[in-house]
């Protein structure tokens, strides 16, 4: 083998060792590791920083910088096709900018110029979108995105000041990111991940983390953690130990059909009845998170099961109908009326 076919191994070698050790790598371990001479690492680093971005922290370890390191992958018009999708989603559920995926949309729609030109104009389309001034304008929370990226990525203890929505008082954790999701219902992001000092797993909206710093503090995600376990029986984000609740729907004849064209729930079955109307079952890890849903669909939907929600459902409707001048009489006694809307909230909230 050639002294050019040695370096570029050599180099190939050095990436891997780099990205394997988050933590950085001295000069010299890294040619311990490969049994080479440290002039020769000085040497081949030079060339390697032309790839990709290398810096030297405080105590001289060497890392590489995954923030700016570019990716290279290439798509079929179909996989991109998928992207397309994706990106649109993202840019019509996501109410801030973001530069990010904005850069991406557009180097993927210059990739497919030739091979789909009108493909490619609209996924420039949709990075105009994530750019628009229209989109709120939020660079705090850019920036807790952009350290709870590298965090996940190179395995190191994130210092974040999460503000309470209860309290609105702001809280102070190290926390490690297991997974990032987004929520398209509530146009948000989560983070799922350790959480110290109480050394437990939590889920954080990464709206309402005010600010976050990279330590240098390293985490492992569990072996077994595995996201699509975890909200397996979730609506969207809220998830929990118990057992998940059951939920019976009945919808009305005229929306039937709508509700079939989607599977809304992993779990669910559908039951299609004598005067056209269709029940609707799933088990729910929390149905509380389903209310704005259940909500869209007005009175072509009546909760059956579980006895809480419909009890709160009757109680918002009676609370909306007297918003629009309906005086509504409940049936039965009073032990049997539906809970006021001021008094479903309060539950809520309490934890009720």
């Amino acid at each position: 083998m050639g002294r050019a076919a040695n370096k570029a191994n050599r180099l190939i070698q050095i990436e891997q060792l780099l990205l394997a050790h988050p933590e950085g790598l001295s000069k010299a371990e890294i040619a311990s590791r490969l049994g080479v001479h440290r002039a020769t690492i000085y040497r081949d680093l030079d060339d390697l920083g032309e790839r990709f971005f290398i810096y030297v922290e405080d105590d001289g370890r060497i890392s590489i910088d995954r923030s700016r390191s570019l990716v290279h992958v290439q798509f079929t018009l179909h996989e991109a096709l998928a992207v397309h999708l994706a990106a649109r989603l993202l840019a019509t559920r996501m109410d801030r900018q973001n530069p990010h995926a904005a850069a991406a949309l557009r180097k993927l729609g210059l990739a497919l110029t030739d091979l789909a030109p009108r493909i490619s104009d609209h996924l420039q389309q949709s990075a105009d979108v994530m750019d628009d001034a229209a989109q709120r304008h939020d660079p705090a929370y850019l920036a807790v995105l952009e350290a709870l990226t590298l965090a996940w990525a190179e395995k190191r203890m994130a210092r974040i000041w999460h503000r309470s929505e209860r309290t609105r008082r702001v809280h102070e954790y190290l926390l490690g990111p297991y997974f990032i999701e987004p929520y398209a219902v509530g146009q948000t992001t989560y983070v799922i991940g350790l959480c110290r000092p109480q050394n437990v797993q939590r889920t954080f909206k990464i709206e309402r983390i005010e600010r976050a710093e990279l330590t240098r503090e390293p985490y492992e995600i569990p072996a077994g953690f595995d996201p699509r376990a975890l909200l397996e029986d979730a609506w969207g984000i809220w998830y929990t130990g118990a057992e998940p609740v059951t939920v019976v729907l009945k919808f009305h004849p005229r929306v039937a059909a709508r509700v079939r064209e989607t599977r809304w729930h992993r779990s669910e079955e559908l039951h299609e009845q004598e005067d056209g109307s269709l029940l609707w079952r799933a088990r729910v890890a929390e149905p509380q998170e389903m209310i704005p849903w259940i909500r869209g669909w007005g009175a072509d939907v009546e909760v059956l099961e579980p006895d809480a929600l419909r009890k709160q459902m009757m109680g918002e409707a009676r609370a909306m109908a007297q918003a629009y001048g309906w005086q509504v009489r409940s049936a039965g006694s009073d032990s049997d009326s539906p809970p006021s809307i001021d008094e479903v909230f309060r539950d809520f909230f309490s934890g009720g």
